[in-house]
């Protein structure tokens, strides 16, 4: 029997709401502990780290909410995309930072990569 067959489509709300529990802390935690994501920041190289860090708060705080009230899915996810893409590159490939850029950085990614692909391929039907 194939395998694919008896697999379930993956629900894109049920990975939005995942997603948004995931980044609503990871953004908040940027304003919790600031010094010390300020400190991850410029050790990654990020410019303007005083004024990136913060903005990454927002937009992973904000974004997190609209993904788990499930408003806005395709441009929320298109943002958190080159957020996870910047950490995961920069933090994790450059500078092997393991948790949170080379785990959690890159199944994020995938996640927002499958949710813009599922908003398009809705408003194509």
């Amino acid at each position: 029997m194939d395998v694919s067959a008896r697999l379930r489509p993956i629900d894109a709300g049920q990975v939005a709401l995942v997603c948004g529990l995931i980044f609503i802390p990871a953004g908040l935690v940027k304003f919790v502990f600031p010094h010390w994501e300020l400190h991850a920041f410029r050790d990654f190289g990020i410019p303007a780290a005083t004024v990136m860090e913060p903005l990454v708060g927002v937009l992973e705080t904000v974004g997190g909410l609209l993904l788990v009230r499930r408003v806005l899915i395709g441009p929320t996810a298109l943002v958190l995309a080159v957020v996870m893409l910047v950490a995961f590159v920069d933090g994790g490939i450059i500078h092997g930072d393991l948790i949170p850029s080379d785990t959690l950085a890159p199944a994020l990614l995938v996640a927002m990569i499958y949710l813009i692909r599922e908003q398009l391929a809705g408003r194509r039907q």
